[in-house]
């Protein structure tokens, strides 16, 4: 694009600029011509991917279109141009909250409910649920008539020793899924 011939038209700081610029005109052509050979029924995407493919394809043409017009002195922003920018944006993110609310995670309500129904407490059949409930002990001594062998219960303002450097915390009591 920049020949000698043509070097008295433009200033020749902007040379390397315009020369880049060619370049990737060339290459952006290339692209848009590679596209327009595929038919659509040959592509085989999803709607969802085939919808980006459009609106990036759109949105990719209406900036070509912007900056076609700057070239040519037209205030691209007093153009309809703009507003079609901004409609091609609006479904863009429309599309982006769909695929955020594919890759959201999903709550397994049976999932859930076993957790909680194992993780609950239930008491003993055939016994009364006050009796056993962890409300009810409040002594140490009562605690132990109703568990014999069981270590103490540790006080309010007594702390659960841990393990040293070295040494094994105790294991905690897993959760059993069914």
């Amino acid at each position: 694009m920049a020949e000698d011939s043509n070097a008295g038209d433009y200033p020749t700081e902007i040379d390397e600029y315009l020369t880049g610029f060619d370049t990737s005109l060339g290459s952006v052509n290339d692209v848009v011509q590679k596209l327009m050979a595929v038919s659509r029924s040959d592509q085989k995407l999803d709607p969802l991917e085939q919808a980006k493919l459009d609106l990036m394809s759109v949105y990719a043409l209406n900036s070509l279109f912007w900056m076609y017009l700057v070239t040519q002195g037209v205030n691209p922003k007093d153009h309809g141009i703009k507003q079609e920018l901004e409609r091609i944006r609006t479904y863009m993110n429309k599309v982006k909250e769909i695929t955020d609310r594919k890759k959201a995670a999903r709550l397994d309500k049976g999932a859930v409910s076993r957790f909680v129904r194992n993780a609950l407490w239930q008491p003993d059949e055939g016994q009364d649920a006050t009796e056993h409930a962890p409300e009810a002990e409040h002594t140490e001594h009562a605690r132990e008539a109703k568990h014999p062998g069981r270590a103490p219960k540790a006080k309010h303002n007594e702390r659960t020793p841990r393990a040293k450097h070295g040494e094994h915390a105790p294991k905690a009591k897993h959760f059993r899924f069914t």
